[in-house]
């Protein structure tokens, strides 16, 4: 407890000396952060090839090449984002200058996933540092050897003071978690989630909490299959199903199951060969404590495609299966694994009822030739994000937010919304101290030309159709400030 004491308490004496507040610093810290990248690339792509067998390209893709992204991202634009924004105003501060002051909210805690153990660290920091807060980093335990990787390489390139990494397990997040932090960025699994909101509730710390859930992916008849099942492929089967944007079942109509299942084989032996096991581009479950549970998954299913498992390894070929019931065991949790059920529903309707039915979920996909049909499944249904015609894809647009709603999570990041989540929007009013006798309309005592006049101003019903109306009551209004002014003048 004491240990975590000093660690956060350093962080908050570092804050409170301002030296995270200049843009320069900011800037000078997020391209200390891109040249530690670059310079121990080497480090970093061995320690994510020993926790989740990502061989060099696939981790540099799925990685290393978002977080340099963001880097340059945030560079470039964070001028942009921390200026003043300023807000429309109306006739009664139109003088006066009304604005949006961007500022750190303080000590920040970003505790990070396995399944990508790099990049869900380094893009919340980044946003963190850019919006000019101290943050506490705590990478997951489960990828023992990134967040060793982290804890190594960050104080070398960051200020030590201001930029923490506590490694460990769950009594060190335990004993994080009764420190009192500005704010709480979390990913992971929902039962933890609860733990961390709980924690943060004793403080009124607020959270943003990206979690998951079982995203669904509706493919209609009216559309290239073999485009399709290739693309679901790619996205179920990459990081080997341990993606928390995947999709984690199908829903289709039963005429097309078979041939859903054929042109997924065709792409497995595409991508990965005749021997998926001796790939390089394919990967392996995080733990034993994962294998067994997904494992469990598949008992008493249909398994139409894959199966084959290997302990020693942790190997799990991609798996399809077929004919699911949606009260089976595989279908209550987030299979989070290289597990690809399929419920067959028989109508576009069915499948809006069956999604609707279930918890929201943290994406949702659709394939369709038809407009209409992607922009009905838009419209009756919620999720933290969808893409239309592909999967994973909204994650990675620049301009978009990724976070979950419902039991999915709350809150969202990536890019200015990750600098809009660690800042505070501050409203800031700056009057003048002149032309004081235009606030004679709400000072005391009243009239209700004043007021009249105050109703005109405010709720803007000013229009063409009540010009005369608004200069009768302006004639009014000055006349009855003309008289509060003269009146004790003249009696004086």
């Amino acid at each position: 407890m004491e240990r975590m004491q000093q660690i956060v308490g350093r962080a908050k004496a570092a804050f409170r000396s301002g030296r995270s507040r200049p843009l320069e610093f900011r800037i000078q810290q997020l391209k200390a952060l891109e040249r530690m990248v670059q310079e121990k690339e080497k480090e970093i792509l061995a320690a994510l090839k020993a926790d989740l067998n990502k061989s060099g390209p696939n981790a540099y893709s799925h990685e290393l090449l978002g977080v340099l992204r963001e880097l340059v991202r945030a560079v470039e634009e964070l001028p942009s984002w921390a200026a003043p924004h300023p807000v429309k105003k109306d006739l009664l501060t139109l003088r006066d200058k009304a604005y949006i002051h961007y500022e750190p909210l303080g000590v920040v805690l970003v505790i990070g996933a396995w399944n990508y153990p790099f990049l869900l660290v380094m893009q919340p920091l980044i946003g963190a540092i850019a919006a000019g807060n101290a943050v506490v980093v705590k990478p997951s335990e489960v990828s023992e050897n990134t967040a060793r990787v982290l804890a190594e390489l960050l104080p070398q390139y960051l200020d030590k003071d201001l930029y923490a990494v506590v490694t460990g397990g769950a009594p060190e997040t335990t004993e994080l978690l009764t420190q009192r932090f500005d704010h709480i960025l979390y990913t992971g699994n929902s039962r933890v989630g609860r733990i961390v909101m709980a924690a943060a509730a004793k403080h009124l710390t607020p959270v943003t909490l990206e979690l998951g859930g079982k995203s669904p992916c509706y493919i209609d008849r009216d559309c290239d299959l073999a485009v399709a099942c290739r693309r679901i492929a790619w996205g179920k089967y990459m990081n080997c199903g341990q993606t928390c944007i995947a999709p984690d079942y199908i829903l289709c109509h039963p005429s097309i199951q078979d041939k859903v299942v054929e042109n997924i084989k065709e792409t497995l032996k595409e991508f990965y060969g005749e021997d998926v096991k001796s790939s390089p581009d394919y990967g392996r479950i995080i733990n034993q404590r994962h294998f067994k549970r997904i494992l469990d998954l598949l008992e008493g299913q249909k398994i139409a495609l894959g199966g084959e498992t290997d302990e020693a390894s942790r190997f799990i070929a991609p798996t399809i299966l077929t004919d699911v019931s949606p009260e089976s065991k595989v279908m209550e949790e987030e299979i989070f694994g290289p597990v690809l059920p399929i419920v067959t529903v028989k109508s576009v309707e069915e499948a809006i009822d069956f999604i609707n039915l279930r918890e929201k979920p943290l994406a949702l996909y659709v394939f369709s030739n038809k407009k209409q049909l992607i922009a009905r499944v838009i419209a009756e249904t919620s999720s933290g994000g969808m893409t239309a015609n592909d999967v994973l894809m909204h994650s990675v647009v620049p301009g978009l937010p990724f976070g979950g709603v419902g039991q999915s999570g709350m809150g969202a990041y990536l890019g200015r919304y990750s600098f809009e989540t660690f800042s505070h929007r501050r409203s800031c009013l700056i009057r003048d101290l002149r032309w004081e006798v235009v606030n004679k309309l709400r000072y005391p005592p009243g009239s209700m030309e004043m007021m009249h006049l105050a109703k005109l101003f405010l709720l803007k019903q000013c229009n063409k159709g009540r010009v005369g109306q608004f200069i009768l009551a302006l004639l009014g209004a000055v006349k009855a400030v003309v008289a509060k002014v003269l009146c004790p003048k003249l009696e004086g």
